[in-house]
């Protein structure tokens, strides 16, 4: 007996989903549990687990296709049941994919290649497509790397910290090697688009008119909502941040040996965040009709950048958790979403938001509100500059300090401009005059 493979429901309001990605294809083997195909919805994109183990018998519903939720997108068969079935799906189905592959959605296509390079190494090495870019980007044989995930899944701190560990070896020429077998087992065919860029969104080609993918959908409905909702004001702080820059610097070793996170600069504006949005409680709070939501606790978006697109999940609660917690929550919700991993309920019920433009060189932005939040912060990259300074006694001299631009994007329906600098104010005091103990 075949066992149907379902669209599931990811979450209570979602009643539809697309697949913009087969992981498998018809005839091939798979295990119960086993990543088999890519779904995006209006809430999350996920990695679709297979209910059975066996052989991929068909594919019913191709890449790039919206279905309502539990309706069949394909069979498994149990291994040795239907060869003969699952021949002939794959000598037919590959054709109905590739052809809605060729109009659909980008974000259906560029990363097949990746996956069946990888596909035949240790079976132990469970992996993600951006270890896995990691890994070849580092010449890794990800047999050779221990995964503290579920299953034993390697995660990306999991490959980061074996490439950290073998550049600081003194003797690299023992990493060397490994790579080789990894070139050599992949197959053939899968070789040449080893090179190509792994993002879901393809190179766009001049001329072409291609559909927007599920995600960019949203991510532009939700933005024009949000410009048609919100009276949108922005304010800019710059702060320096210099005992911070310092301070990680000299920790960063220690606080990773001994509690197996990387220290990264985001708590820290998360935490100066948190503690304004305790002394302005406006900031945090929300419209509803006439009347105003003040929210009992700080849960914060933290936006995370894509290959694909822009998702923002949420740290709940994060004025209960202590640095530590902050930081392996922030690395635990970007991980997932770049591994698809996120649930529904992870991507809802934030009451602020935090984005970080500075990662790719922007010295500040202007960001636009996350419904139904009044208030987004944006994190600027931090430069070097020269600066004066003055000493106690009000001597003013020239020196170099690390400065970073905060930007706070803000809903004037409800917040007003003196209410938003007196938050950006106390934000800005906190990272200068950094106190919380790091760990």
């Amino acid at each position: 007996m075949a066992t149907d493979i379902l669209m599931p429901q990811m979450g209570e309001s979602i009643v539809e989903g697309t697949i913009t990605k087969w992981l498998k294809k018809p005839g091939d083997k798979v295990q119960r549990d086993e990543p088999l195909f890519e779904i995006s919805t209006d809430k999350v994109d996920a990695e679709i687990p297979a209910p059975a183990s066996g052989v991929l018998q068909d594919i019913k519903v191709a890449e790039g296709a919206t279905v309502q939720v539990n309706t069949v997108v394909g069979s498994i068969a149990a291994e040795g049941e239907a060869p003969a079935v699952g021949a002939k799906a794959a000598a037919s189905a590959p054709a109905k994919v590739e052809s809605v592959t060729a109009k659909a959605a980008p974000v259906a296509s560029a990363p097949a290649a990746p996956v069946a390079e990888d596909a035949s190494e240790d079976e132990h090495a469970r992996s993600s497509p951006l270890v896995r870019k990691i890994a070849r980007d580092h010449d890794v044989n990800l047999a050779q790397v221990p995964g503290t995930g579920l299953g034993g899944r390697i995660t990306k701190q999991d490959i980061m910290e074996f490439v950290e560990r073998r550049e600081a070896a003194p003797a690299p020429s023992a990493s060397a090697p490994v790579a080789a077998p990894v070139v050599a087992s992949a197959p053939s065919p899968a070789k040449a688009p080893a090179s190509a860029p792994t993002s879901s969104v393809p190179a766009a080609i001049p001329g072409d008119v291609v559909p927007m993918t599920q995600m960019r959908k949203i991510i532009a409905q939700r933005m024009i909502e949000s410009r048609r909702t919100s009276a949108h004001v922005h304010c800019m702080f710059e702060v320096d941040i210099t005992h911070i820059v310092h301070l990680r610097n000299k920790m960063k070793a220690g606080f990773e040996q001994r509690h197996g996170a990387r220290l990264t600069f985001m708590p820290f504006f998360v935490r100066a965040a948190i503690i304004g949005l305790q002394q302005y409680p406006i900031v945090n709070a929300s419209l509803q009709g006439d009347n105003i939501k003040y929210n009992r606790h700080v849960s914060v978006g933290i936006a995370v950048a894509l290959d694909w697109g822009l998702i923002v999940p949420v740290l709940k609660n994060a004025d209960v958790l202590n640095f530590l917690g902050l930081q392996r929550g922030i690395t635990d919700l970007g991980e997932r979403s770049r591994t698809k991993k996120l649930k529904p309920e992870e991507v809802e019920g934030s009451t602020f938001t935090v984005t970080n433009p500075g990662q790719f060189g922007a010295v500040f932005g202007l960001p636009i509100i996350n419904q139904p939040n009044s208030a987004i912060m944006g994190v600027g990259g931090i430069t070097k500059a020269p600066v004066v300074v003055t000493d106690k006694e009000g001597n003013d001299s020239i020196a170099i300090r690390s400065l970073v631009h905060l930007t706070l994007g803000y809903d004037h329906r409800l917040i007003d401009g003196a209410v938003a600098d007196q938050f950006m104010a106390l934000v800005k005091k906190t990272l200068e005059n950094w106190q919380e103990e790091v760990g």
